[in-house]
């Protein structure tokens, strides 16, 4: 099967995360580019711009977001993708630090493709965001079950 490679927008805070995600992807032959923003606010001007000036940079294709952000939370970068019509169809992932049921209800209501906890232990780490970009860049649908 002949996989186009795709873009991916990590939005991720904690430094650590964010390197176990490109340990993850590195070896993925489908993933072309890793745009890494440590807040929310830089996230709504990658995707949406600023005062009505939309970027010209291609989309991603896939948007791992980081529920606990500094400036804009996660949960408002979600409701901002989803209220637009350039980024509204964009498969969009959750990775939260817990499974807390107002967080995960919140974002389901606002249109998230799936939440993940992110795992405690780095092989588990690894293992769950290979199956991440495998199912939602490849395969456009959700990784089973949603809890790990």
């Amino acid at each position: 099967m002949e996989v186009e490679p795709s873009r991916i927008l990590l939005v991720e805070d904690e430094p650590l995360n964010v390197e176990l995600f490109q340990l993850a992807l590195e070896s993925y032959h489908f993933v072309n580019q890793i745009d890494i923003l440590d807040d929310g606010e830089q996230a709504l001007q990658y995707l949406l711009g600023t005062e009505g000036s939309l970027p010209n940079r291609p989309l991603p294709d896939l948007i791992l977001l980081d529920l606990k952000l500094p400036k804009i939370s996660g949960i408002q970068v979600l409701q901002a993708i989803r209220a637009h019509p350039r980024t509204r169809d964009i498969a969009v992932v959750v990775l939260a630090s817990s499974q807390d049921d107002k967080d995960l209800n919140a974002c389901y209501a606002l249109g998230v493709n799936q939440c993940v906890t992110k795992p405690l232990g780095f092989e588990k780490f690894i293992s769950i965001v290979r199956q991440i970009g495998l199912c939602w860049v490849l395969l456009k649908k959700p990784l089973l079950p949603p809890e790990f």
